[in-house]
């Protein structure tokens, strides 16, 4: 039985059965090419250079989300929690993928039930896309039977160091053990 569990694991890993890497167009761009312009949840202007100078971790979803978004910022309230006074050094950021929806004032109330460090952003539909497609980050409108909408999104957070490149994602419910020091090896980097 362990060889069969060996031999799986190389064949999957190392053998024939190895997933080719990703290849680098489907790796975020570094902050500094990245040329969206959305507004935060107090109405401020903001960008890919917002978030230049300091390690930061960015989230797409919508405040209409019934687990997802809710559960993920959660997870970040309480890495933030862990990180204690390290969490300073960090921006977080949530961009909404439901622009219709998720005004200014509405991205406010929803990041104001969370961690005070994680910011709301919204903008146009373009804009939106834009930084999506910066991002890397995926969503689509879903329509649903009662006549409304829900949106399917990218579940991971994207990680970046300092200087704005691409580091790490953690995954929807990774665990607290292994997203915490990532996000410490990131702020010591």
């Amino acid at each position: 039985m362990l060889i069969l569990a060996l031999f799986i694991g190389w064949w999957q890993v190392d053998g024939p059965g190895a997933q080719e890497p990703a290849p680098a167009a489907a790796l975020p761009l570094p902050l500094d090419e990245m040329s969206f312009s959305l507004i935060d949840h107090e109405g401020r202007s903001v960008g890919p250079q917002t978030l230049s100078g300091r390690p930061s971790m960015v989230f797409f979803g919508f405040t209409y989300c019934p687990d997802v978004c809710p559960t993920t910022l959660a997870d970040i309230t309480g890495w933030l929690d862990a990180l204690e006074a390290d969490a300073q050094r960090l921006n977080v950021v949530f961009i909404t993928v439901d622009p219709e929806r998720d005004t200014a004032e509405t991205m406010a109330r929803y990041v104001g039930a969370f961690h005070p460090a994680i910011r709301g952003w919204t903008g146009s539909p373009d804009e939106i896309a834009r930084a999506a497609d910066d991002f890397r980050a995926r969503y689509e409108k879903v329509p649903t039977s009662n006549g409304s909408y829900t949106m399917n999104h990218t579940a991971s957070v994207f990680v970046f160091d300092g200087s704005g490149r691409f580091v790490t994602t953690i995954d929807y419910h990774e665990p607290r053990e292994f997203a915490v020091p990532k996000i410490r090896r990131v702020l010591e980097g």
